[in-house]
């Protein structure tokens, strides 16, 4: 299915300004869950846009800049490991994309969100199961949501070089466990998360 089809249906249904909404860092042990609401301007088509997971690093920061410059609004929003263990995932991961809808200078007239539903904004919304495979806006927020969250992960690369965030972005590798059971868990690992919690003392 072409992604742009089902945005365009809804624009034929009156919904002019639609955002897609994703989010990167759900499933990580360490770093925050970043989400992006993106409002792709009308009749773009950027070439070779698609799930953020099926792109390649080079090519998502290529995708990264087209994106921004085909796009109405972008918004982002970011939840650290400390909010995470406090909240849960879950929650934590709907605040970033509330956060993210709320960091738009315009609210849009419906949202598209990847399998999530936001009780907590009062816009319409649909969310279709792997929607960054179906909408356009939602492969244009997954991609613009992993190349922030890679960014700040390649960060705490430099705060805390042991752990070679750079390398996995937190998630859990066998390295990254390795890593784990060696030095134990630094400040940004989500420390309610099975590998971190299963932990075996002393590091």
């Amino acid at each position: 299915m072409d992604i742009y089809q089902y945005d365009e249906s809804l624009r034929k249904k009156g919904f002019l300004r639609i955002a897609g909404i994703d989010e990167a860092g759900r499933g990580t042990l360490a770093g925050p869950v970043v989400a992006a609401a993106v409002v792709l301007n009308e009749g773009v088509k950027i070439d070779r846009l698609r799930d953020s997971k099926k792109v390649p690093e080079k090519e998502r920061e290529i995708l990264f800049y087209k994106i921004q410059s085909s796009s109405t609004d972008i918004g982002i929003g970011i939840v650290g490991p400390e909010e995470i263990d406090r909240l849960n995932i879950l929650r934590a991961t709907r605040l970033s994309m509330q956060l993210a809808v709320e960091d738009l200078s315009t609210p849009p007239d419906i949202l598209i969100i990847d399998a999530v539903s936001l009780p907590s904004i009062p816009i319409k919304q649909l969310s279709p199961v792997k929607g960054e495979s179906i909408s356009a806006s939602v492969a244009a927020a997954s991609i613009i949501a992993k190349f922030v969250r890679d960014k700040i992960m390649l960060d705490y690369h430099r705060q805390y070089p042991d752990y070679n965030f750079k390398k996995h972005k937190g998630y859990s590798t066998r390295e990254h466990l390795d890593m784990l059971q060696v030095y134990g868990p630094c400040p940004i690992h989500r420390k309610t998360f099975h590998g971190v919690m299963s932990l075996e003392l002393p590091f």
